[in-house]
């Protein structure tokens, strides 16, 4: 550190904190430690009694740990990812452009990570992310960091990618096929449905077909072939899931020439989910659990299928790990553990 005029250092970084005392009114620090010094903070340094304070001195060869954050945002940010600016006592924070799929690749963040003086935090990725929402952090441990660590950090992304995406929902037709002979015949009413057709406007879905059908197979099938020609780009079908004879569901959609990726999820509730491609086309056959409980395995796997990703089996029976849903009395989904693998 060296002592410098206050008039002439605007532009520099202050070297320790600087206390003002207004009697009866206020005492504490004006200025923290770090803060580059503005045009407009120089008045109120001469009024403190400040006429001569401590910089720090930069070398060619290090950022101040603002220039290094913002340096590491324009690096970690990929498509649908902004970071705040300016920083914030040497962190800005990673936010989304909008409502979408929030991605994280943690192979490139736990290697950056892994240099000396990086810091970045972040949520779990594979979720829905609100515009608004906060995805993560990030700054320099140090007041000044060397250059050569932000260049380590620009070798992997320019190498291997950004950290961060968010996927826009794609607003995909749906079909939602109601199965069960006791509602079909009206001795009970339809409150399946009604819960799918929530869920799925939420991603801004259009519903352009609702059938209730019996348990029937044949009929079953016959339904959701109809779906697809209708132009359905995603397909639901409820009820009839469990290994009782009488549940035919999981046999229509088979019976379609459907590609099974898999029936029965390592998660609970949701552990009869099937789900298939039908020529491309999602489709879902859905447990009972998914009418009366807030969040399933649908809950963990539909907001990929929106945001346009093909779903793998193994994408599927690695959510077994946080694939157990605690049922808390104030369900905070997606701010929570379920589906985080």
């Amino acid at each position: 550190m060296k002592v410098v005029e206050t008039e002439k250092a605007v532009g520099m970084v202050l070297g320790h904190d600087i206390t003002e005392i207004v009697p009866g009114e206020f005492k504490g620090v004006a200025f923290k430690k770090g803060h580059v010094i503005k045009e407009e903070d120089v008045e109120r340094l001469l009024r403190i009694g400040k006429e001569h304070i401590y910089i720090f001195e930069l070398s060619e060869d290090e950022y101040h740990e603002d220039e290094a954050a913002l340096e590491l945002g324009k690096l970690i940010c990929g498509k649908g990812v902004h970071f705040s600016n300016p920083p914030r006592e040497g962190k800005i924070n990673i936010l989304p452009d909008y409502k979408g799929l929030l991605k994280i690749n943690r192979e490139i963040l736990d290697d950056v990570n892994d240099i000396q003086d990086i810091c970045i935090a972040t949520i779990h990725g594979n979720r829905t992310i609100e515009e608004d929402g906060l995805i993560g952090g990030c700054r320099v441990i140090p007041l000044t960091v060397k250059k050569d660590k932000i260049e380590e950090v620009r070798k992997i992304i320019r190498d291997r990618g950004p950290i961060f995406e968010v996927k826009p929902f794609k607003s995909l037709n749906a079909a939602i096929i109601v199965t069960g002979s006791e509602v079909y015949k009206g001795r009970i009413e339809d409150k399946f449905g009604p819960v799918v057709e929530k869920k799925l406007l939420n991603f801004g879905t259009k519903i352009i077909s609702k059938t209730i059908v019996p348990d029937e197979l044949e009929i079953i099938k016959s339904e959701v072939l109809k779906a697809k020609e209708l132009g359905a780009e995603i397909i639901v079908v409820t009820g009839g899931m469990s290994v009782d004879p009488d549940d035919k569901t999981p046999g229509a959609i088979k019976a379609t020439g459907a590609e099974i990726i898999a029936h029965g999820t390592p998660v609970l509730p949701g552990a009869m989910l099937l789900f298939a491609y039908l020529d491309g086309i999602p489709v879902f056959g859905l447990p009972g659990c998914v009418m009366f409980s807030a969040t399933t395995a649908f809950d963990l796997i539909l907001p990929r299928v929106m945001a346009g990703e093909t779903i793998a089996r193994r994408d599927i029976t690695r959510l077994g790990y946080g694939g157990q849903c605690l049922k808390c009395k104030e369900c905070t989904f997606p701010d929570c553990h379920f589906g985080k693998c």
